[in-house]
Order: C-alpha cells, then sequence, then structure tokens
C-alpha cells in the first residue's frame, strides 16, 4: 500500500498545527516548516478545513488550528478521507479486465492485507502521534519557534 503525497501532507499539517494547540498557523509556516510547496498545502489545508480536521480564521492575522481534539482525529479515518483510490491491483476496481479474475484468489489476499492495514490505523488517532515525551524533538525539527510576531503578509 503506498499513501498519496495528498494524504502524507494531510498528516504533516495535522500534527503541525496539533503541537500548536490553539495557537494559530498559517501555511506558509507549516510549508516552510517542512520544505514543501505553499501551493500543494493551500489545496490540503482548504479540503481538511471542508472536513472538519481544521478550523481557519481569515484575515491580517488568521491562520489555522484543529477543528476538533486530536484524541477525536483517527488516523484510518483521515487515510480514508484522503485517499481518492484504494485499488491495489486491477481486479479492485470497475474496469477490471483480468482473464484470470473468475479463478484467482490473489484479489481476497489483497483485500485481507488492505483490511488489515486500515485496522492498524484505526487504532490510533492524531493524539497517539503525539505522545508527550516527542512532542520536544518534533517542535526542533520543525524549527517551531514560538511565540513569535506575525506580519501583515503571512496567509491563512
Amino acid at each position: 500500500m503506498h499513501i498519496t503525497r495528498y494524504t502524507d501532507y494531510s498528516l504533516r499539517v495535522l500534527i503541525f498545527v496539533a503541537l500548536k494547540g490553539e495557537q494559530l498557523s498559517t501555511i506558509r509556516e507549516i510549508a516552510d516548516s517542512y520544505g514543501i510547496s505553499k501551493n500543494h498545502l493551500m489545496k490540503v489545508v482548504h479540503e481538511l478545513n471542508r472536513k472538519g480536521y481544521l478550523g481557519t480564521v481569515r484575515g491580517k492575522n488568521g491562520g489555522v488550528r484543529l477543528g476538533r481534539a486530536p484524541e477525536t482525529i483517527n488516523i484510518g479515518e483521515l487515510v480514508r478521507a484522503t485517499e481518492q483510490d484504494l485499488t491495489l491491483v486491477e481486479c479492485f476496481g470497475p474496469d477490471n479486465a483480468c482473464v484470470i479474475t473468475p479463478s484467482c484468489r490473489l484479489k481476497n489476499v489483497l483485500a485481507e492485507a488492505l483490511e488489515a492495514f486500515f485496522s492498524v490505523l484505526d487504532r490510533y488517532t492524531l493524539a497517539d502521534v503525539l505522545i508527550a515525551d516527542e512532542r520536544a524533538p518534533l517542535v526542533q525539527l520543525l524549527r517551531m519557534d514560538w511565540p513569535r510576531s506575525r506580519t501583515s503578509q503571512e496567509e491563512v
């Protein structure tokens, strides 16, 4: 199973804003901390806001923060919500043209594996990823140096 960059970025955004707690984060700040494109994150943040994972505050001092408690953000649920295609092999999809499908048992094996993958993810929440003892190294790695003053040029 390979998760998309979109899902990866979704998880990263949620980790970042969860580390900041109630303090607002900007897309620019998140992008700079991870060394990724602000443009890529804009779509991710918009969708996470639309789905209730984030809350946004517009304006000069605006930004994003978690839309709900980290304990209520299930990792399996998030991955299902952000992944567009869970078709591991052709026979999972509607355009299946594989000639051995009627006698092949591989589809069942792969379906069981995908179920096991999500079963593990379903056991964890965003809060589990942010265990207190491990927050300091994450903050340091992401170069989070708050509180800091915000300029009018920073955007949501």
